[in-house]
């Protein structure tokens, strides 16, 4: 399959309702209530399974989200522009309006001196596998969050932004230990369950977090 490049993609017609980012069509589809979100992604999984190629979908109270790539070619084909368009008709004959601008991708960068020391801890945690590029990317359409921690003096040799991972209780231990025997450090288990500090090993911190103590 020919894989088409951002510049092509945004060229081309019927796709009003979409956005390239990061190698995928995005869009959010507004609906009015979940029972809505869920007829319409009904409609979309049996026009995907139609078409043998189905996008990433997540239903939330008010909208729904759909992602659109070719996996196996690495990037976006017609066969993503074809299901786009497929989308938006149905979209339109729902009555749902489409609003890609609310759309975003967020990602980390771990900036590193020797990226093939430091990937291992990542991988173990995170639990994200490297794809060919040797990149970490998220499954589906998972939401970033960010939050801002109030610090108590400035600490210039320290990174001031870090990766929370949650994961349910019975994972994080085993998240930890693998993380240390993929070259990271644990810097703190103070907080556990609750979170566990550690470090890669050029020193960019990620935390192991769960629900546990939180109430």
């Amino acid at each position: 399959m020919e894989k088409f490049t951002a510049s092509q993609v945004l060229a081309m017609d019927g796709l009003a309702d979409w956005r390239v980012m990061l190698g995928a069509l995005r869009s959010r589809f507004v609906t009015p209530d979940m029972s809505a979100g869920a007829a319409f992604v009904a409609r979309m999984v049996e026009a995907a399974n139609a078409a043998n190629h189905h996008p990433d979908l997540q239903v939330s109270y008010g909208h729904v989200d759909v992602d659109l790539t070719t996996h196996d070619a690495g990037g976006l084909t017609s066969r993503d522009v074809d299901m786009a368009r497929t989308i938006s008709a149905l979209a339109a004959e729902a009555g749902l309006d489409a609003e890609p601008a609310q759309r975003q991708v967020m990602e980390y960068a771990v900036d590193a001196l020797d990226i093939d020391a430091v990937r291992p801890f990542w991988v173990a945690v995170t639990g994200l596998e490297p794809d060919e590029r040797g990149d970490l990317p998220a499954a589906g359409t998972g939401v970033v969050a960010v939050w801002f921690q109030q610090m108590d003096q400035p600490r210039p040799q320290r990174n001031r932004i870090h990766l929370d991972v949650t994961v349910p209780l019975e994972e994080a231990e085993g998240r930890v230990a693998a993380a240390v025997a993929a070259g990271g450090t644990l810097l703190s288990d103070a907080a556990a369950p609750r979170f566990w500090v550690l470090a890669d090993a050029e020193g960019n911190e990620v935390c192991v977090c769960t629900a546990a103590g939180r109430d």
